[in-house]
């Protein structure tokens, strides 16, 4: 009998991989090792239409947005405004926001790492910067903090590398900005839910190995879905 909680997390689906040709399914490595170190039992989800949350996540404790390719401009009333938008696909999409909706309803530990943050700010009504003039891919950089203890920081600036290449442009109803960079992009957001709900633009999973404060964001969220089914 394990005592680590398990961790839904929806994958993100993919044209071909480097070992296939055909579709798959598919989430970082570094994502799944990092949420294991932190104690928690990663479990990938298919991404499927019209299912029962509710039916579906019996057991789990908690619920993790990660990276992935670009959202369709369409869902916050854009058109395309860039050739640099990439890897849109409308079923996930529709996952994506489908799951977003429940897991912030049922209450259940939620968090959201860089697209899955774009996702939220997008279904609170929120908009995106479709390209940054300046975008944060492959940067370390620093990100100040104003709610450090609430994200398990015992500090309120952190090292933290990005991977993104779109922001939050105007922020979602009644989201919170709770870090940004030193360029003044939002870099995380704390989202309304009776559980722990935040969103966060870097990726912590990057550097949780050897970077003692990204782990301790992941061990605060893993904490908080270990509560959940205590």
């Amino acid at each position: 009998m394990t005592d680590r909680p398990r961790i839904a997390i929806l994958g993100r689906l993919a044209e071909h991989t480097s070992s296939s040709p055909l579709p798959a399914v598919s989430v970082s490595r570094q994502l799944l090792d990092s949420i294991w170190l932190a104690g928690g039992d990663p479990v990938i989800l298919l991404p499927v239409s019209d299912c029962d949350w509710e039916s579906r996540l019996e057991g789990f404790a908690g619920v993790l947005m990660p990276g992935g390719g670009d959202i369709d401009p369409l869902r916050y009333a854009a058109n395309v405004a860039s050739s640099e938008v990439y890897g849109v696909n409308a079923f996930q999409d529709e996952t994506d926001f489908a799951l977003i909706e429940w897991s912030l309803e049922a209450g259940i530990p939620f968090l959201a790492i860089c697209r899955g943050c774009q996702a939220v700010n997008i279904a609170f009504g929120g908009t995106l910067v479709q390209h940054m003039s300046d975008d944060h891919r492959d940067k370390l950089h620093r990100v100040s903090v104003s709610e450090p203890a609430a994200l398990g920081l015992s500090v309120s600036t952190v090292d933290s590398s990005c991977y993104h290449h779109q922001a939050i442009d105007r922020l979602g109803e009644g989201l919170v900005v709770v870090a940004k960079s030193e360029d003044d992009v939002i870099e995380a957001i704390r989202i309304p839910s009776a559980a722990w709900a935040y969103g966060i633009q870097w990726h912590p999973e990057h550097t949780a190995d050897a970077d003692a404060h990204q782990l301790q964001i992941l061990q605060k969220f893993v904490a908080e879905a270990k509560a959940f089914i205590a």
